[in-house]
């Protein structure tokens, strides 16, 4: 597989430096996401993978080529911002022509490709029409058509989705998803926005706060594999419980001070796995089962008391006061067809989770 490599590149502004020895291949002719906090430093590897900063030291590579001092107009990468920078005295039409009329495209031809691109992005009927006169969804695709409008190998989206409401970004992630599937061009996605990554990218990677790549695989991989109790943190909602690692006869327990031993399960032995060992087990909310009643079959439970509901539609999240103090969220899928337990709050519950959604992470 070819990829867009980075390799040990470091960059600094005004004295701060931003990226220290940064490596990360990136696989081409996928949907690729890059997922950090504000600040740790996504939007500057855009931008040296844009040619728009120069790194510090290092270098970067397009498949067998190395670009780390190529001009940006001749490197194969168009980017599309967060501000689209669309010109408001410019039609759709010539907004998207822009480029091709400064490389001195003809007329018939230049015609020819915008109507494709404009197709593409099912804006067929807007060419007249200025930037003014459309939605920020509509924006958005104008500003999607200018950079797809020269076929680059690369396509960088900064943030490209933050100014538009929840159900137009649900709306807009699927179409971009569509877009990569039929023209297989490599997207890089940068966002600090978890729901986004998730949704679109065929593999991600996670940035901390340092600049580091904490974790890179698929979505799937990343929210249910964690390798860390940042990425537990960062990828969705988690719970996080300190114990003592305890290994018997095969088995492996987790002792919690207050609420007991709990059975684990771990399909990869880490080096750091030993006996007494202190760690984290990182337990997803949906993954917890809530109810009144004693049940049977499953390896662990607790006791707690409900001492906050809050009731999104498609869910309910729970929180809930486990007796050594501790707080728990569960989330319970509201299913139509299905009767529910009511719970309510100050009610005592039963929790219960299975070994195997239990991830161990190192303390």
């Amino acid at each position: 597989m070819r990829y867009i490599r980075l390799e040990r590149v470091s960059k600094s502004y005004e004295g701060e430096l931003i990226l220290d020895n940064l490596s990360l291949d990136i696989p081409m002719g996928q949907f690729f996401a890059l997922l950090g906090p504000s600040g740790c430093g996504k939007t500057t590897v855009l931008r040296l993978l844009a040619g728009l900063e120069e790194v510090d030291s290092g270098k970067i590579f397009l498949g067998d080529e190395e670009i780390t001092h190529l001009p940006v107009y001749k490197r194969k990468i168009n980017t599309v911002f967060q501000q689209y920078a669309l010109f408001p005295h410019l039609s759709v039409f010539e907004n998207v022509a822009y480029s091709l009329r400064i490389r001195k495209i003809g007329e018939e031809l230049l015609r020819t490709k915008v109507q494709e691109v404009l197709k593409m992005v099912r804006l067929t009927s807007f060419e007249s029409k200025f930037p003014r006169n459309l939605s920020g969804g509509q924006q958005q695709r104008v500003a999607l058509a200018r950079a797809l409008i020269n076929e680059p190998q690369v396509l960088l989206l900064d943030e490209p989705l933050a100014a538009l409401d929840l159900k137009l970004k649900e709306e807009m992630l699927i179409e971009l998803s569509e877009l990569q599937d039929k023209l297989h061009t490599t997207f890089v996605y940068v966002t600090h926005d978890q729901f986004e990554a998730l949704t679109v990218s065929d593999k991600m990677a996670i940035m901390n706060e340092q600049g580091d790549i904490e974790q890179m695989a698929t979505p799937k991989e990343i929210y249910e594999f964690p390798v860390s109790r940042f990425v537990a943190n960062f990828v969705g909602n988690t719970n996080i419980v300190e114990g003592k690692l305890h290994i018997t006869g095969g088995n492996y327990f987790v002792e919690v001070e207050g609420l007991g031993l709990f059975k684990v399960y771990t399909p990869n032995e880490k080096f750091w796995m030993i006996p007494g060992c202190r760690l984290y087990m990182s337990i997803r909310p949906e993954k917890i089962f809530i109810t009144k009643k004693s049940r049977e079959g499953f390896a662990n439970n607790l006791v707690g008391r409900v001492v906050d509901i809050i009731y999104y539609g498609r869910s309910t999240q729970y929180r809930v006061r486990l007796q050594n103090g501790q707080f728990l969220l569960v989330f319970e899928q509201n299913e139509e067809h299905f009767p529910q337990e009511s719970i309510d709050y100050d009610d005592e519950v039963q929790l219960y989770f299975q070994k195997e959604n239990v991830v161990l992470l190192e303390r």
